[in-house]
C-alpha cells in the first residue's frame, strides 16, 4: 500500500468529499457546486496538486424527497465510473468509490475495484455502506433490512469481494445472502493484500463492523469539545485493538467556511445555511437518517440542524485560516487521523484552503509540504 497516500506520515490527513454530487450543503445558494464532469475534474486536479490524501465519491441512487427525482439531492454521478475517470486525471490522491451492498453484486464490485486500482496505479479505496435511504433501495427491489441485519449483509458482501481480490484458485461460497460457484476474478488489485476500506458505522453495531473490517472509520463527531472528541475517537481505536487486534484510522467530515475575518465567515455561514437553507431537503434528509440509522438521535437532529444544512451533519470549520487550523489541530490532538472537507463552492474553497491553511498545518508539524509530481 506504499503508493497510497492514506498511509503516509502526515499526522493529519485531508480529503475532499462528494464532488460526484452536490457535496453536503443543503442550500439554495446559487454558487453551490454542481456535479458536472468539468467541475469534477477541476476540483480533483486542484486537490491532487495541493496534496489532499483522498477524493471520496458517495453513492446515491435517488434523492431524499419522494416524487422529486430531479431534486439536486438525487443528481449524483455513478461513483465507480466517476472514480475511474478521476483516477486517470490525477497522480497522487487516493480515489474512493462508495457502494451499498444491496445495489451491486460483490463479484461485479470486486472486478470494478480491481480495474480502478490498476487505472490509478494503486490509489483506489472503497467506502462500504449498508444503506439508509429507503426509497432508493426499494427502487432496486431490495427492501431496507432491519438496522443490524444490514451489517450482516454488508459483512458477507465484503467477504466475497476480498476473496475475489485475494484467492488465486476458484472457490465456492454458500452464505445467507450470496452463493458463489467456482468464484474467481482476474486481474487482482495492485494493492496487497487489498485496497483500503472505509466505513461510516456510527451505531454500536456499525462501530463494531468498522473496527473489524475497515482501515478508516468515518465518524460524525458529536462535539467540538476536545474531551468529548477524544472519548468518541478512543472508543473506535480501543475496540479495534482489543477485540480484533487491528489499528484503524478515524476520520470525520467537515464543511469549511473560510474567510479573511471570522465575522465574514460567520455571516456567510448564516447566509447559505440559514437564510438560504433548502428546508425541504434538510427536513427529508434528517427525517430519513433519524428513522433508519442509529447514528444521531431525534433530539440531536434538532440541535444539529445548521450542521445538516451546512454540510450533512459534519463539524463546521468556520473562521479565518488560523481559526480553522486551530480547530483541526484540536481534532488531531484528540486522536483524529483525517478530515474530509466540503465547501459550498469547491473551487474557491480548495484554493483558499491550499493557499492559506496548508502552510499553517505544515508549520505546526501536522503535515509535510507536498511537491506535485510532473504528469507525463
Amino acid at each position: 500500500m506504499s503508493k497510497n497516500p492514506l498511509f503516509n506520515s502526515n499526522k493529519l490527513k485531508l480529503g475532499i468529499f462528494g464532488t460526484n454530487g452536490k457535496g453536503g450543503a443543503q442550500t439554495l445558494a446559487p454558487e453551490q457546486y454542481k456535479p458536472t464532469w468539468k467541475n469534477s475534474i477541476d476540483t480533483a486536479t486542484m486537490a491532487d496538486r495541493a496534496g489532499f490524501e483522498a477524493i471520496v465519491a458517495y453513492a446515491r441512487w435517488k434523492g431524499y424527497i419522494p416524487g422529486r427525482p430531479n431534486h439536486a439531492s438525487g443528481i449524483v454521478l455513478d461513483p465507480f465510473t466517476w472514480a475511474a475517470g478521476i483516477s486517470q486525471a490525477t497522480s497522487y490522491s487516493a480515489v474512493f468509490a462508495t457502494s451499498h451492498a444491496p445495489t451491486i453484486h460483490p463479484i461485479t464490485c470486486a472486478k470494478q475495484c480491481a480495474t480502478i486500482d490498476i487505472i490509478s496505479g494503486g490509489r483506489f479505496g472503497l467506502n462500504v455502506v449498508g444503506g439508509w435511504n429507503r426509497p432508493e433501495l426499494e427502487m432496486f427491489g431490495a427492501p431496507l433490512k432491519e438496522h443490524d441485519a444490514r451489517y450482516d449483509h454488508l459483512g458477507e458482501w465484503l467477504e466475497v469481494i476480498q476473496r475475489m481480490w485475494n484467492e488465486e484458485e476458484e472457490f465456492d461460497f454458500n452464505g445467507e445472502f450470496y452463493k458463489v460457484i467456482r468464484g474467481a476474478s482476474m486481474p487482482k488489485p495492485l494493492q496487497r493484500p487489498r485496497p483500503p476500506i472505509m466505513n461510516a458505522g456510527g451505531s454500536p453495531r456499525g462501530m463494531r463492523f468498522a473496527c473489524e473490517h475497515a482501515d478508516m472509520a468515518f465518524v460524525i463527531l458529536r462535539s467540538n469539545d476536545p474531551d468529548v472528541c477524544r472519548k468518541q475517537i478512543d472508543e473506535y481505536k480501543k475496540l479495534a485493538k482489543e477485540e480484533f487486534g487491528r489499528e484503524i484510522q478515524v476520520w470525520t467530515y467537515c464543511p469549511v467556511v473560510q474567510r479573511d475575518t471570522r465575522k465574514e465567515a460567520e455571516a456567510y455561514l448564516q447566509h447559505y445555511a440559514v437564510d438560504l437553507e433548502d428546508k425541504e431537503s434538510v427536513d427529508a434528509w434528517s427525517r430519513g437518517l433519524a428513522a433508519e440509522t442509529k447514528i444521531v438521535s431525534p433530539e440531536q437532529m434538532r440541535d444539529f440542524r445548521i450542521r445538516f444544512a451546512a454540510g450533512a451533519g459534519g463539524n463546521i470549520l468556520v473562521g479565518t485560516a488560523d481559526d480553522i487550523a486551530d480547530q483541526l489541530q484540536v481534532f488531531n490532538q484528540a486522536g483524529l487521523d483525517g478530515v474530509l472537507c466540503t465547501w459550498v463552492d469547491f473551487h474557491d474553497g480548495i484554493e483558499r484552503f491550499a493557499r492559506d491553511i496548508f502552510p499553517i498545518l505544515e508549520s505546526r508539524g501536522l503535515r509535510k509540504p507536498h511537491t506535485p509530481a510532473a504528469r507525463s
